[in-house]
C-alpha cells in the first residue's frame, strides 16, 4: 500500500510531510500538489513543494489548473481531490494535514448550512487518513518550530472572503476541551451515521425492484408510504449514487415535491439537474 500525502506547501502539510517521513519507509511514499491557477504565487508553491520531495528522494505529483481568482471553496475542492484520487491505486490511502481545529471549524460551518445531523459526522472518509486529527492548530505549529520546519503562507488564508476563514478565529479561541468534546460527539456520530446507511441500504434492496426497475422509474406512493426521516435519508442515497449532493433543506424541498407537485412539474436539483416528477413515477 502507498500513501499519498496531500501537500500545499503551508505549515501544516509540511509538517505532515516531516511526520511521516519520519514514520514510513519513503519507498512507500508519494506526494500529490494541486495548483488551483488562482494566484500568481501558487507557482512559486508547487516548485517549492517539487523541490522539498527531490531533496527527500519522494515522488511527485503536481498539477497546474486555471480555476481563476474568485473560485468558489467547493469547486477547488472538488477539482483537488479528484485530482489526488486519481493518484490512487484501490489499496493506497490519501493522507491529509486536517486538524481539530479543521474538524470543528468544517462542524460549525455544516451545521450553519443546514446540513442536519450528518453536519457532525465529518472527515469519515474510508479513503482518507488524518493522523493529525487529535492536534490543535497550536500543536502542529509547536512541531513546525521544535524541528525546524520550513513552510509557505497562503495569503488566501487570512482573506474574509471565505465562510471558513470567517469562522476560524472563533474555533482557535475555544479551549481544548471543548474541541475534544466536539471531536468525541463526531466519532460516536460517525458509528450512527454508518448504521444508518445500513438501514436505509436494507429497505432500499428489499423495494429495489420498485426503486430501480429497468425504466429508472421511481415510484412516488413508496416516500407517500414511509416517515419523513427515512424518505429524506434514501433520496440522499439515491442522489449521492448519481453524484448529486444535496443540503438537509434541498433534500426535504425535495421530498415535499415528491409528495406534493402534480405531474408534469420539474424540480431543480444542485448543477442544474432537473426532475420531471409525473404522476405516479419520477426519474433521477
Amino acid at each position: 500500500m502507498k500513501r499519498v500525502l496531500a501537500i500545499s506547501g503551508g505549515v501544516d502539510s509540511m509538517a505532515l510531510l516531516d511526520f511521516c517521513v519520519k514514520k514510513y519507509p519513503l519507498k512507500d511514499l508519494a506526494v500529490a500538489h494541486f495548483d488551483h491557477g488562482t494566484r500568481p504565487s501558487a507557482k512559486e508553491d508547487y516548485l517549492f513543494v517539487e523541490k522539498k520531495c527531490k531533496e527527500l528522494g519522494i515522488q511527485f505529483f503536481g498539477k497546474h489548473a486555471e480555476l481563476g481568482e474568485g473560485v468558489s471553496e467547493e469547486k477547488a475542492r472538488n477539482a483537488r481531490y479528484e485530482f489526488f484520487y486519481s493518484l490512487l491505486e484501490p489499496e493506497d490511502k490519501l493522507i491529509v494535514a486536517h486538524h481539530l481545529d479543521d474538524l470543528v471549524e468544517s462542524v460549525v460551518i455544516n451545521l450553519l448550512r443546514g446540513t442536519g445531523w450528518r453536519g457532525l459526522a465529518v472527515m469519515n472518509s474510508e479513503k482518507i487518513e488524518r493522523p493529525f486529527l487529535s492536534w490543535t492548530k497550536r500543536d502542529i505549529l509547536k512541531y513546525a518550530f521544535e524541528n525546524n520546519i520550513v513552510f509557505r503562507e497562503d495569503p488566501t488564508n487570512s482573506s474574509d472572503e471565505y465562510l471558513r476563514n470567517r469562522v476560524r478565529l472563533s474555533v482557535r479561541n475555544l479551549d481544548r476541551k471543548t474541541k475534544e468534546k466536539i471531536l468525541n460527539l463526531r466519532n460516536n456520530q460517525v458509528e450512527i451515521s454508518k448504521r444508518i446507511e445500513e438501514i436505509v441500504n436494507e429497505i432500499i434492496a428489499k423495494n429495489k425492484t420498485e426503486i430501480q426497475n429497468e425504466k429508472k422509474l421511481i415510484p412516488r406512493k413508496l416516500f407517500k408510504e414511509m416517515d419523513e426521516k427515512t424518505a429524506v435519508e434514501i433520496l440522499k442515497e439515491l442522489l449521492d449514487e448519481k453524484n448529486i449532493f444535496c443540503t438537509r433543506p434541498q433534500l426535504m424541498n425535495f421530498y415535499r415535491a415528491i409528495l406534493e407537485y402534480k405531474a408534469g412539474k420539474f424540480f431543480n436539483l444542485p448543477n442544474d439537474k432537473l426532475v420531471r416528477i409525473d404522476k405516479n413515477t419520477f426519474v433521477i
